[in-house]
């Protein structure tokens, strides 16, 4: 995916009103549906403008699968309904990673 006008962001908001900012990483369709790979939006220090640490025990670090799905006539991102669904799409977005880095 190219980021040649910079990362795009997503706002999403969870079941208890917690909003968030993920990065999007990459996009697949599989058996009809659209999924995202996204990682947590990386904060910036105000004064220096170097990335705050995150704390990799921090259950919200790392990978952040969804899916679009239409609800009442919207798009709205879902988690993937099982962990099978979770599983094969991991393993598909890790394929392409790795196949990205292969080919650099």
């Amino acid at each position: 995916m190219s980021e040649e006008f910079g990362p795009d962001f997503i706002s999403v908001t969870d079941e208890d009103g917690n909003e968030f900012e993920l990065e999007l990483i990459d996009t697949l369709e599989h058996e009809g549906v659209t999924y995202y790979a996204m990682l947590p939006a990386v904060e910036e220090d105000e004064e220096t403008g170097e990335p705050v640490d995150v704390d990799a025990d921090d259950e919200e670090f790392g990978l952040v699968i969804m899916k679009a799905i239409e609800e009442n006539g919207e798009e709205i991102l879902s988690t993937p309904d099982t962990d099978e669904e979770l599983d094969a799409i991991y393993n598909l977005f890790m394929e392409r990673f790795f196949e990205d880095e292969d080919d650099q």
